[in-house]
């Protein structure tokens, strides 16, 4: 193993590793706030959210699902492997933006192999939230040090798109 990549699996431990303090989930309260509302008014505005009525009997299997598929799952490669935390980088700004752009590009890549996500995933409204949710998290695990606020957020937003708000669920996209 070489050296950048030592360095790569150690970044990703630590930031498993790793819990905020009181002062990063200060700072992750207002990141997930204002990407909230960001994504509610593209989501409502571009008719990517609209109130459903959920299936509460799949809510379970969902929450669970969508904790490792796509929260922890994405949020290991492109915050954990890829975000430094600021005592790497002090000014993260290109590597968030790469980042962010390469998190909203792998949706669309992920179309090749969930055939009906096209409709959805390549959407405008869709791929801006997309943006929006990979920044935030970006922003905190780099604040942070930590990968568990992304994944919280990450989960949280997926579950409730899913579940309240008309978003697909992974077996409407197969």
């Amino acid at each position: 193993m070489g050296a950048t990549t030592g360095a790569i699996v150690r970044r990703l431990w630590r930031s498993l590793l790793t819990a905020p303090d009181a002062a990063g989930w200060g700072f992750c309260t207002i990141t997930a706030t204002v990407a909230v509302i960001v994504l509610a008014g593209v989501g409502l505005a571009g008719g990517l959210f609209r109130l459903a009525q959920p299936d509460l009997a799949v809510l379970p299997p969902r929450l669970v699902s969508t904790l490792f598929i796509p929260a922890l799952g994405e949020e290991l490669v492109f915050r954990g492997l890829l975000v430094p935390s600021r005592s790497e980088q002090p000014h993260p700004w290109i590597v968030l933006l790469w980042v962010t752009v390469g998190f909203t590009l792998w949706h669309g890549l992920e179309t090749l192999f969930l055939h009906h996500a096209a409709a959805v995933f390549l959407r405008p409204d869709f791929l801006i939230c997309a943006a929006t949710l990979g920044l935030a998290c970006g922003l905190m695990r780099w604040r942070t040090g930590s990968l568990w606020p992304g994944v919280l957020l990450h989960w949280a937003m997926v579950v409730v798109w899913q579940t309240w708000l008309g978003g697909p669920g992974l077996q409407a996209l197969r």
